[in-house]
């Protein structure tokens, strides 16, 4: 086997047997070094390759992407970048390739070529890359959360101070009636407001999520029973399009959640001119299950509203019921079962929520 002059007997025992790919061209690109790395990648033994292939013959199609790599080393240049190559055995790996020259005295002979599998490094920087996405998002959140109690709280405070203090200096029985109807008042909001706190406390908290094989048809039957007297009183039609036999590996108390969040918002912003009619179906779509709730209600401003629509104590609508904690929720659950919502909606027209699961179909 021809190899070149300046490699050592042991590195060139280390590179023969080596699962890296090592090559060496010389100035005209001719192989005049493989180790046996070549078979793996490319399906060539080093017999087949070593003085009879060029770097074009070799690379096939890759070689007019790398061919810029080329030119440079040639040219003296350290070229390092990251390529997939399709194996023999058609698995895609990701190869990280360095092209160095070969100086000798002064004058570049050729070039090596070392090329190194860091698919499963790839594998996990993308696990990462994900993994602080969603932390970045639940910092956000929790965030989000301590700035609501400090600010909610110490309006609350802020406000019942004010009253005590009216309710001490009052000159009459009338005037103590209204401030007493006033602390109600606060009392009231503050439990409600204390509610909602303790409810997305418990959603950070949670550490695991425990699914179960659940039929996601019967779930909707089951939110369209507990929204029953809403579904009466607004006169809406809910039309479920879910497939009975279609069943999920998913958390049964986010899902019924879920669902009871997104339908009762299809009613709460139902058109003032006509009935809603709520649409519901979940299909595969690619590697994800996907289920859609469609109504024909008022409909939201995304240009105006798009950024704010998930986040706490955000209504859009003037409705007096809104209360801005329901999307926020429906939100978190999602993107803790690893999923996402999306919307689609037009002013007068309707709103349409995609949440996306990676939960499997069993």
């Amino acid at each position: 086997m021809n190899k070149i002059s300046n490699f050592t007997s042991m590195s060139e025992m280390v590179m023969e047997n080596s699962l890296a790919l090592h090559v060496y061209y010389d100035n005209n690109t001719v192989c005049r070094f493989v180790n046996k790395a070549v078979y793996e990648w490319f399906g060539k033994t080093p017999e087949e390759v070593i003085d009879k292939m060029t770097s074009k013959d070799l690379l096939g199609s890759l070689y007019e992407m790398n061919k810029p790599y080329v030119l440079s080393v040639l040219q003296g240049n350290n070229e390092q970048f990251e390529r997939d190559i399709i194996l023999p055995n058609g698995e895609t790996r990701c190869a990280l390739v360095n092209y160095y020259p070969n100086h000798n005295n002064g004058i570049i002979e050729g070039f090596f070529v070392d090329l190194v599998d860091i698919t499963p490094l790839k594998s996990l920087e993308n696990e990462l890359l994900i993994s602080n996405n969603m932390i970045g998002k639940q910092n956000k959140r929790l965030l989000n959360f301590a700035n609501i109690v400090s600010h909610n709280l110490k309006s609350y405070s802020n406000n019942l101070a004010s009253i005590v203090e009216l309710l001490q200096e009052a000159e009459s029985e009338e005037e103590r009636e209204e401030m007493t109807g006033y602390l109600k008042n606060i009392s009231d909001g503050f439990k409600t407001t204390i509610n909602h706190l303790n409810e997305i406390s418990k959603l950070e908290n949670q550490i695991t999520i425990n699914n179960e094989v659940i039929s996601i048809n019967e779930y909707i039957e089951k939110s369209i029973q507990i929204l029953k007297i809403q579904i009466v009183k607004s006169n809406a039609k809910v039309i479920n399009l879910v497939n009975p036999e279609l069943k999920l590996l998913i958390n049964p108390v986010y899902m019924e959640s879920i669902l009871l969040n997104l339908i009762t918002n299809a009613i709460k912003y139902k058109h003032p001119d006509r009935d809603p009619v709520i649409e519901i179906n979940c299909i595969q779509e690619n590697d994800k299950i996907v289920l859609s709730i469609k109504d024909n209600g008022s409909g939201i401003d995304l240009q105006r509203h798009g950024e704010d629509l998930f986040k706490i104590y955000k209504t859009f609508h003037g409705n007096k019921d809104a209360q801005g904690i329901g999307l926020f929720i429906t939100k978190y659950q999602i993107e803790s079962l690893g999923g996402e919502i999306s919307v689609e909606s037009e002013v007068n027209i309707g709103t349409t929520f995609k949440v996306y699961l990676s939960s499997k179909l069993v």
